[in-house]
């Protein structure tokens, strides 16, 4: 949550797997008190505050392994969209700089 909503850069596999467990894991306490309440507004506010900065680090992630930003949008294709980018989420980091910076890696 560092880089809120930061575009720019490149995300490490560890980064990028780090805020999805850390999301899976949050979501899942909310949903456990939502249903204890007996409502849903925790887990629809929590969704809320992580859109934004789960676009951002995915972006990065792409970023990472030579990809356009703009890829992300292959998530909107139903069931092979999500495919394709988990594949991609899941790659190694692209050696040496690219256009989005250096190997965070190498740093």
């Amino acid at each position: 949550m560092k880089q809120y909503a930061d575009f720019n850069g490149r995300a490490r596999r560890t980064e990028y797997w780090m805020f999805v467990l850390f999301n899976i894991i949050f979501s899942a306490i909310a949903g456990i008190i939502d249903t204890i309440i007996g409502t849903n507004l925790l887990n629809v506010i929590y969704s809320l505050a992580v859109l934004i900065p789960g676009i951002a680090v995915a972006v990065r992630r792409l970023h990472d392994i030579g990809k356009s930003g703009w890829y992300y949008l292959l998530v909107l294709i139903p069931i092979v969209g999500f495919i394709i980018l988990i594949v991609w989420f899941c790659k190694d980091s692209e050696t040496g700089a690219n256009s989005w910076g250096p190997n965070p890696k190498e740093i």
